[in-house]
């Protein structure tokens, strides 16, 4: 049994787990605690995770068996901020204290934690604390438990602004009764909370629940979904109200004056979020026409005049507001806007809130009636080596070919590489990374804030936004031409990254998989092209699903609710559209399988189920629309003889408008990948080949006959993005210094750059020190 408190009088949180031991015989048990480590504001985590994460230093004070952090000010202007954690435990123990703060080696790489490397062997933790880059708190206890009886292990954590009032916090906590007490006053500050709010623990539960349809946004408490996709549009619509639309919104309208009682509700409700930091923006909409008498409207500011939520002592960060609008005097606009972008919409006429709070899990979606098709486990075959002997420079993990024009890889679900290892493909305005295993992201115009699909930069589990499934029904197979996400180990898998485009092949089950990924010199449009061999003597039918989560934003987080996806009716290709967003709201992404697809859904619970493992897609519903948890998922099925071979291209773009995006797929759709790339290599042997250097050593003659130009135009100029760092701006200094390597081979781009960094002086002598190309926003 696992009980969660927070303590009403310090800043600190406990979790206590009961393991009782039902049996006859006495049982070793083992606990092992993991908390990734932020001790930050969201935001900057979300924009640059990895960058975030170096400031965090861990140490362990052996004395009292509690692991410390602290975030390096890089300012003597910031807040200091220490993380303490220890385990406290009622009964016997077995062993010293284990614990981890190093999340690569805790997690592993290539490992998530549903199953990380910490828990597959019988290991002991490193005990690894100091200037860790990916930081964690991690604690293992063993425990005896004689028949018969129970354990009790309480998980402390507790956050002071200095090293010693988090010890101090620490000290007060190390005894068995300060859970308990921590429950007690937390149980009793409940209490008069409740009675200072004037509010019954039924709301206070209604109140909860009308809480999660806020901070997990979902379609049941949404306006239709055709009031979605019709009236959903630029945030800037809000403004004049004074409504930022940055924070969740909650609308309720109403017209009749017997109504008021849900708005009475709402108001308790929004004073009750405050109390436990939730930032919601309240808008009461009155619907009543124009009239000399406004009752109506009189009892509501009446009501919102009665709301005072002070702030609590030391409480820093923003507050959501309450709007009491009229809607004779809003614009049509602002009116057809916010019952689309409100997370949550209530109708006054259709009772209280526990009425249609009910309603809601009357008519909450029942688990899928339809078997999970994608759910059969690939049988195990041996692993084939291939034969790396004509790679130059081999590390294990990869080499050079022997024209140094491509870097190979031999991706190992049991040995991945030290790190991503990716390939930056773009043109200026469109480009998408790939690593050895099939991870990446794919933007469009800036790569910061278009992404098309997530970008991460997890050096451990470098969690996939797109990838592909290919399945034998029959025979029972799921596979991938990638090694992520399955990770399956059977068979061989070889990547190969080139100029301009990647390949990654696969032979397993006497089925030969190839795909290619290329972006044109031109054109916003990624190419995946899908061949397959079948190497067996029978007819195979085959079943191939592509699959991304859409962004259309800086972060999925923020852009997800307001996502709404289509099939076109005359491609029958997937568009989507984020109409929300300040920029590129018009903006039309797409994916296609050249018109094949026979099935699809827009719905990600729907295509990965409730426990969302990319490793166990579930089967397709032709279901798109708005209020989704967004992505597009798209299906066919092919049949090749013995020996056949079948090829499919897969496309991902995006376009200025739905005339565009049907223009550019049809234009696709009959073009011949091979001229692509031959195209795309031409390109890039006139642009490397310009300079050739021959020195006594040849790795160097490598990297500057071909990859380091490469990276700098591809990676530096055009996408300003990588795995580390996805920025999408120019910087003063980086750039000027990129644009120096093009002078004798691209010198056309190096003047345009030079002429774009010289726009971004000023007459004082100064200039930005970076800035975004559509906006000029930056730093100065």
């Amino acid at each position: 049994t696992l009980e969660c408190v927070v303590s009403s009088e310090d800043n600190a949180e406990a979790r206590r787990l009961t393991i009782a031991n039902t049996g006859l015989t006495a049982r070793e048990v083992e606990l092992t605690s993991y908390a990734e480590l932020v001790l930050a504001q969201a935001s900057s985590d979300t924009a640059h995770p990895a960058f975030s994460k170096m400031f965090v230093e861990t140490e362990f004070v052996g004395e009292i068996e509690t692991l410390l952090a602290t975030r390096r000010r890089r300012a003597p202007s910031e807040p200091e901020i220490w993380l303490g954690q220890f385990m406290l435990v009622q009964g016997t123990t077995v062993g010293a204290l284990e614990f981890e703060t190093d999340r690569s080696r805790f997690v592993g790489v290539g490992n998530s934690t549903r199953m990380p490397a910490a828990m597959k062997n019988n290991e002991r933790l490193s005990n690894t604390v100091g200037a860790v880059l990916d930081p964690v708190f991690a604690m293992r206890r063993r425990m005896r438990i004689p028949a018969g009886r129970q354990v009790r292990c309480t998980l402390w954590t507790v956050v002071a602004d200095s090293r010693e009032a988090v010890l101090d916090l620490v000290d007060r906590h190390r005894q068995t009764a300060a859970y308990d007490r921590a429950l007690m006053l937390a149980w009793t500050q409940a209490q008069i909370q409740l009675r200072h709010l004037s509010i019954g623990t039924d709301e206070a539960h209604l109140y909860q629940t009308l809480a999660s349809h806020l901070i997990y946004a979902n379609a049941a408490l949404r306006a239709p979904a055709k009031t979605l996709l019709q009236d959903m549009g630029s945030q800037s619509a809000l403004w004049p109200q004074g409504i930022s639309g940055d924070r969740p919104i909650l609308l309720v309208r109403i017209d009749q004056t017997e109504d008021i009682e849900i708005v009475r509700q709402l108001l308790h409700a929004f004073e009750y979020w405050n109390t436990k930091r939730l930032v919601v923006d309240l808008v009461i909409l009155n619907d009543r026409g124009s009239s000399y008498a406004q009752d109506l409207q009189g009892a509501i500011e009446a009501l919102v005049r009665k709301i005072n939520v002070p702030r609590a002592p030391g409480m820093r960060g923003e507050t959501g507001q309450v709007f009491a609008l009229r809607a004779d005097l809003l614009s049509q606009e602002t009116l057809r806007i916010l019952p689309a972008v409100a997370r949550v919409v209530l109708i006054g006429r259709r009772g209280d809130l526990a009425s249609q709070l009910s309603r809601v899990r009357e008519i909450a979606v029942a688990p899928s009636s339809q078997p999970n098709e994608l759910m059969l486990p690939p049988p195990r075959t041996k692993p084939v080596a291939p034969n790396m002997r004509h790679l130059e420079f081999f590390n294990g993990f990869g080499g050079f070919s022997a024209d140094g024009s491509e870097y190979v890889t031999v991706p190992d679900a049991d040995r991945p590489t030290p790190a991503p290892w990716i390939n930056v493909i773009a043109n200026p305005s469109f480009g998408f990374q790939c690593a050895a295993d099939g991870g990446g992201y794919t933007w469009a115009g800036n790569s910061r804030d278009n992404q098309i699909t997530g970008w991460s930069n997890d050096p451990v589990s470098n969690r996939l936004s797109e990838a592909i499934y290919v399945q034998d029904k029959k025979e029972g197979l799921l596979i991938s031409p990638t090694l992520a996400p399955l990770k399956s180990g059977d068979g061989t898998h070889l990547a190969r990254h080139g100029f301009g485009y990647s390949v990654f092949e696969r032979d397993a089950h006497k089925l030969r998989m190839e795909l290619l990924q290329l972006v044109p010199l031109t054109d916003s449009i990624k190419l995946s092209r899908l061949r397959l061999t079948n190497n067996s003597s029978s007819s195979r039918t085959l079943t191939i699903t592509y699959y991304n989560e859409w962004v259309l934003g800086a972060a999925r987080g923020a852009t997800a609710s307001f996502v709404t996806t289509t099939i076109d009716e005359q491609t029958r290709a997937m568009f989507a559209r984020n109409p929300w967003r300040t920029q590129s709201g018009e903006q039309i992404a797409f994916a296609d399988m050249t018109g094949h697809q026979t099935s699809w859904t827009g719905d990600r619970r729907e295509f990965l189920g409730p426990y969302g493992r990319l490793a166990a897609p579930t089967s397709l519903s032709n279901r798109t629309g708005a209020g989704l948890d967004p992505c597009c998922a798209l299906q066919t099925v092919v049949t090749i003889g013995p020996g056949g071979s079948a090829e499919l291209v897969i496309m991902l773009g995006a376009a200025s408008s739905a005339g565009d995006a049907q223009s550019l797929i049809t234009r696709y759709r009959t073009s011949n990948i091979d001229d692509v790339l031959g195209d795309i290599k031409r390109h890039w042997r006139e642009t490397l080949g310009a300079v050739q250097v021959k020195t006594p050593d040849r790795a160097l003659d490598i990297m500057l006959n071909g990859w380091l130009l490469y990276q700098t135009l591809a990676c530096r100029m055009w996408a300003r993005s990588g795995f580390y760092q996805t920025s999408g701006e120019y910087g003063f200094r980086d750039q000027l210094q990129d644009s120096m390597a093009l002078l004798t081979t691209r010198p056309r781009i190096a003047r345009e750059h030079i002429l774009r960094a010289a726009a971004r002086q000023f007459v004082e002598g100064d200039f930005q020190h970076w800035w975004l190309p559509a906006t000029g926003m930056g730093v100065r």
